[in-house]
């Protein structure tokens, strides 16, 4: 059995949505950052970065894994599925999801950090990240231009990005004017499996979300 331990989080998402695509069995823990359950001995002894999500292969020894793009791999190499075989597909597939780990996940969290949680309005800071998340949102547009999918068919590199694409409002990032990259979006919205996989853990209503996501921002920023 595998076991997710997560939080309603684009890095979050990405994990439970591939095992919704996967259509595997597995358990979910929710972690309240709010509360810092992250933080605590038992979690960090699991995931030694304090951070979510961690996947547990209870089948595998209780083998742990922690940062989400490193799970991305682990289950699609351990199911095929979603990463090609081809080598150097496989190597594009890859390259994309530590693109968005590196690049686009950082960017984007941080024009939501200090959009939506800190105190003080920096508008040099805000602009520095807000533009520069428009410029990722760029290169995902021109590689999208003539294709599907960010390397032939739907793979992790597409699950890697979508979490973070959505949260673009959120976080005060305009996508207008990338239509490439609406395109993508809209067509890997409407995948059951997505929508399964947004909804874990499953949310409160939304003006408590709204509230709950404040929060978790500000303990995060203490």
């Amino acid at each position: 059995m595998l076991e997710l331990l997560t939080s309603e989080t684009p890095n979050g998402w990405k994990v439970s949505i591939l095992l919704e695509e996967l259509g595997v069995p597995y358990r979910v823990t929710p972690i309240s950052l709010t509360d810092r359950v992250q933080k605590q001995d038992w979690y960090v002894a699991i995931n030694p970065n304090g951070r979510i999500p961690t996947l547990v292969d209870r089948d595998a020894g209780d083998f742990a894994i922690f940062e989400s793009g490193a799970i991305l791999l682990y289950l699609a190499e351990k199911f095929g599925r979603f990463i090609p075989a081809d080598a150097q597909d496989r190597s594009r597939v890859i390259q994309w999801v530590m693109w968005q780990m590196s690049g686009l996940g950082p960017m984007m969290g941080q024009a939501t950090v200090f959009n939506r949680y800190f105190d003080e309005k920096l508008p040099a800071v805000i602009d520095r990240y807000v533009r520069e998340s428009q410029r990722l949102f760029g290169v995902l547009d021109t590689r999208l231009a003539d294709r599907d999918f960010l390397v032939g068919d739907y793979s992790i590199a597409d699950i890697a990005c979508f979490p973070w694409v959505r949260g673009h409002d959120w976080a005060g990032v305009d996508m207008s004017g990338f239509p490439h990259l609406q395109r993508w979006f809209d067509r890997i919205s409407v995948r059951p499996a997505v929508q399964r996989g947004l909804l874990v853990p499953t949310p409160p209503p939304a003006e408590e979300m709204a509230e709950k996501t404040t929060r978790q921002g500000k303990t995060i920023l203490a």
